[in-house]
């Protein structure tokens, strides 16, 4: 069996981690070593013409010239891998019409032609380099990503920022809320900002996110998400300490209700609130303008106007508007950090969440005390006009239902 030549062995060796340039300066460096016959010997041991191998000989010739005479823009021209206009045309500089068709193909505003079934499909590579071909665009979809990628396109997600209606008043409200609470918190009264978390399924179910466990030994829940007739489901209602980077949450096993948000915001004061604010005057209160919560809700008033005569101080309340509930402090100070430390692992009672929640850490020193409530809460409650007669609520000149006082007595 005939061996293989040195040249050969170093061409197999060294060419493929070499650009055209340095192959094309190698064969001619071997033929260059060789002498008389050198180009054939060399064009027959790797199987590269005989016409690169006299050019990458004559690049050497030139470099030498270029280094003695020291002249540094002559040498410069001799290290570019192709003369200037080398190399084969680009395809759209050819097929002059290839970029247009295809932007129109990704037009947002567009969308395409409306007769195209890429309007109803996915955008892939393939599918838009196939939607070109009968325009006439011969197309890899290899080239049709460099070029959405030479106009500033790449792959993009859905991005949540579309709040609904949105009110006129919407900037407006916010600053009044922020004034209003900022004024409490210089004045050392209470600021708590209120809401439920996402009710939660209770059993073997699957819970988003991921934790460390050995390998291979992951934990078992459900394949379907039905809801366990005897467990049922887990109401978290939360209030926020704003100034005091503080918690309380009521896990409850009822229905989310007016009366089980106050009632909550009733142990949160007798367990947490009272003790720190001693000198308390008022309580102010934000939350959102729907759910238990709702500053249309006639049960929320009415339950707060009982809590303020109990306690005996003013609650000052401020709903956001509509659309806008994740400016609300606890969403992103209290809810999502309680997600991230149960992230991965099934909540199979409530006695779970109720630790979970309780073991809720944050950098900045969030504690959280969290407990079960058991108690009912029917849904379905009608308030008459007579019961609301008898609230004391002062209504705020700037939008009297997103800003009220109800009066302790």
């Amino acid at each position: 069996m005939p061996t293989e030549s040195p040249i050969t062995q170093r061409w197999k060796i060294l060419h493929e981690t070499l650009n055209e340039r340095q192959r094309r300066l190698l064969v001619g460096v071997e033929a260059q070593v060789l002498g008389r016959g050198g180009v054939s010997a060399v064009s027959a041991a790797t199987g590269v013409s005989r016409v690169t191998i006299m050019a990458g000989m004559s690049e050497i010739v030139a470099m030498k010239a270029a280094d003695l005479s020291g002249n540094q823009e002559a040498a410069k021209k001799t290290q570019g891998t192709r003369q200037a206009g080398g190399g084969r045309k680009k395809l759209e500089a050819k097929d002059e019409t290839l970029l247009s068709d295809l932007l129109a193909l990704v037009e947002p505003s567009t969308r395409g032609d409306p007769q195209s079934p890429l309007r109803w499909t996915c955008k892939s590579l393939r599918n838009l380099a196939d939607e070109l071909k009968p325009k006439g665009h011969k197309v890899s979809h290899v080239v049709v990503g460099k070029l959405l990628r030479s106009q500033n396109y790449s792959l993009q997600a859905n991005v949540k920022v579309l709040e609904g209606n949105q009110s006129p008043d919407r900037n407006a409200q916010f600053e009044h809320i922020n004034a209003t609470v900022t004024a409490a918190l210089q004045a050392n009264e209470p600021v708590i900002s209120v809401d439920t978390k996402k009710k939660e399924l209770v059993g073997t179910f699957k819970n988003a996110g991921q934790e460390w466990l050995p390998s291979g030994e992951p934990d078992k829940v459900q394949v379907h998400d039905f809801i366990d007739k005897e467990l049922g489901r887990a109401n978290p209602y939360g209030v926020y300490d704003i100034g005091a980077d503080e918690a309380w949450v009521s896990v409850g096993t009822d229905h989310d209700t007016s009366a089980f948000a106050v009632q909550t915001i009733r142990r949160w004061w007798l367990s947490m609130g009272k003790e720190r604010y001693p000198q308390a005057k008022q309580l102010t209160i934000t939350a959102d303008g729907g759910g238990s919560n709702g500053h249309r809700v006639r049960l929320w008033k009415l339950e707060l106007s009982q809590l303020a005569k109990e306690i005996g101080m003013d609650i000052h309340v401020h709903h956001f508007p509509p659309g806008t509930s994740k400016w609300n402090k606890i969403e992103h100070r209290l809810f999502s950090f309680i997600t991230m430390n149960w992230r991965g692992r099934p909540l199979v009672s409530h006695e779970v969440i109720v630790n979970l929640i309780a073991n809720t850490k944050t950098r900045s020193g969030l504690a959280v005390q969290a407990e079960l409530d058991t108690a009912d809460y029917p849904k379905g409650l009608v308030i008459s006009d007579a019961q609301m007669a008898n609230i004391k609520i002062d209504r705020n000149a700037f939008h009297g239902d997103w800003n009220y006082c109800i009066r302790s007595g």
